[in-house]
């Protein structure tokens, strides 16, 4: 696989604004553990290798467990996950595939036990964030770090 072009190298000002956007959803208040599990979740489902290297990495060194990390993509069946983290998760899915699912009414409400008006603000930005970025990655065909070419094949 090769890379199709470097955003940040063709249009900088504008990847500075996404950069800028992506460090405000980070400082909002919300777990950094719950904002990577959303992120990890939502690059699962859209199949971004680079955001899935990245978040994974990202949450390990923030705390999470490996057991998380696995069992992440099979959420629904796992006593792991706390009902917060759950909400989010099935939020994250609802607005990942939105076209499909049309973000149900059952999903927004199951968020309004676990969090405020504006947390849902939050963490819906959050979700909109990471798509915004694994479409950029895919649609660059940006490549995740590996320790060698060997390591790749």
């Amino acid at each position: 696989m090769n890379s199709r072009l470097n955003p940040y190298k063709t249009e900088p000002e504008l990847m500075k604004a996404m950069l800028s956007l992506s460090e405000k959803v980070e400082s909002s208040g919300l777990e950094k553990s719950l904002l990577e599990l959303v992120k990890i979740r939502a690059s699962q489902i859209n199949g971004c290798a680079f955001c899935i290297h990245m978040h994974t990495r990202d949450a390990r060194a923030h705390g999470e467990t490996e057991e998380r990390i696995y069992l992440l993509d099979g959420w629904r069946e796992s006593p792991l996950y706390t009902e917060r983290e759950r909400a989010a998760l099935g939020w994250t899915e609802a607005l990942t595939l939105v076209s499909q699912t049309h973000a149900p009414d059952a999903d927004y409400q199951a968020l309004q036990a676990h969090f405020t008006r504006e947390e849902v603000v939050k963490l819906t930005l959050a979700i909109t964030t990471i798509n915004a970025w694994n479409r950029i990655a895919i649609g660059f065909r940006s490549i995740h770090p590996v320790a060698s070419r060997s390591d790749a094949a």
